[in-house]
């Protein structure tokens, strides 16, 4: 089984290293790939993608971390590249999967770890589980909560403020070096 931890991480923060520890140490996971969306066709970004990886590699040290020039998950599965893959998405991200470039595709072709935290609205998750044809792909894992947001840090930078603490230090480092998300 290949986990499979993607995103923009504009920048990465110490919720994606949660979501991550606590996916490894639910599953057993072994290889773990980071894939860093070059561009992706869900939202738009601020900082080049070369950096992004840069940012990813910083956060996630213990990861093969690489970057995917799939604007979409289906597209990069479809190239079968992972053994016996498993998506590792947060509990909101599972809210919106029924809205996913062919997410009933996206499930046959992986199963889904979903790390859900203490309070996270349940009906919301059945919600999203009755939308699908495989349910039952889908597995769960709780973390817990880390207030932090890629949106938050991006402000913060450009406020001149402090991000110790909200993302891992070589992450905070390249930020500061690489002069990125200030206006």
């Amino acid at each position: 089984m290949t986990a499979l931890f993607g995103g923009a991480f504009d920048p990465p923060h110490l919720g994606h290293v949660a979501v991550l520890a606590a996916a490894r140490e639910r599953f057993e996971l072994e290889p773990i790939v980071v894939l860093v969306t070059a561009d992706p066709g869900h939202k738009s970004v601020h900082a080049e993608a070369a950096r992004r990886l840069e940012l990813a590699r910083a956060a996630f040290p213990d990861a093969e971390v690489e970057l995917d020039p799939h604007a979409r998950t289906v597209d990069m599965l479809r190239e079968g590249r992972f053994h016996d893959p498993r998506l590792l998405i947060g509990a909101d991200e599972l809210v919106d999967f029924p809205s996913w470039k062919e997410p009933d595709e996206v499930l046959r072709l992986a199963r889904l770890g979903v790390a859900t935290r203490p309070g996270y609205p349940r009906e919301r998750i059945e919600w999203a589980l009755t939308a699908l044809d495989r349910p039952d792909r889908v597995l769960f894992f709780e973390i817990e909560p880390v207030a932090v947001s890629s949106n938050e840090i991006r402000q913060r930078v450009a406020r001149g403020e402090s991000i110790a603490r909200l993302v891992p230090d070589g992450v905070a480092r390249a930020i500061e070096e690489y002069g990125l998300y200030r206006r």
